[in-house]
């Protein structure tokens, strides 16, 4: 009669586990951090792809209408693809400006490490990744820093039971904004 042997339910373990591993790693190979710009603690953190859109929106100060900039998950950066909006203002770009069913676009061109920004309550900051919305101006303080990390294999284990990725909360004041426990 032929048993298996502990090496080999052990060796079968580790190669289903490895399986398992490169499988949920495939969920999402990035995470997006948001943290507070002068402390460094990390507000949100969303798992992400190559070439999922980040989005920043929120409302021009002066002229009271949407602005978008979206920028594109590539490699270990954030790649500036486009601004939209709906009126031109301070600040607002005046060249190489398309009008498109969407709005008045400009094409972005620049590649960032990182993202720095102050999210405002007049302005309503939110930060768009995919249908979920996180409002900035609510969970932060001040100044934020956005920037991607590498996902380690724990967190794509972690993940790997469920279907849909998870985003990890790690402010109290952005938990109660989500409606998340921590």
């Amino acid at each position: 009669m032929d048993h298996p042997t502990r090496r080999t339910v052990l060796v079968s373990a580790v190669a289903l586990f490895g399986a398992t591993a490169v499988t949920t790693a495939s969920v999402a190979d990035r995470t997006l951090v948001v943290a507070d710009a002068e402390s460094g603690d990390r507000l949100f953190e969303i798992p992400v792809d190559q070439g999922d859109a980040v989005t920043i929106a929120y409302t021009h100060s002066v002229e009271k209408t949407p602005i978008e900039d979206v920028y594109v998950v590539e490699d270990s950066s954030l790649r500036a693809d486009r601004s939209v909006f709906h009126s031109f203002g301070a600040g607002l770009p005046t060249s190489d400006v398309e009008r498109t069913e969407e709005g008045y676009v400009v094409e972005g061109t620049e590649t960032h490490d990182e993202l720095r920004l102050a999210p405002g309550e007049i302005a309503g900051h939110e930060l768009r990744v995919g249908e979920r919305r996180y409002p900035l101006a609510e969970a932060a303080d001040g100044r934020v820093v956005l920037f991607l990390t590498d996902r380690g294999i724990g967190d794509a284990v972690t993940d790997g039971n469920s279907s849909e990725r998870t985003e990890r909360i790690t402010s109290p004041t952005a938990a109660k904004i989500t409606g998340t426990n921590l």
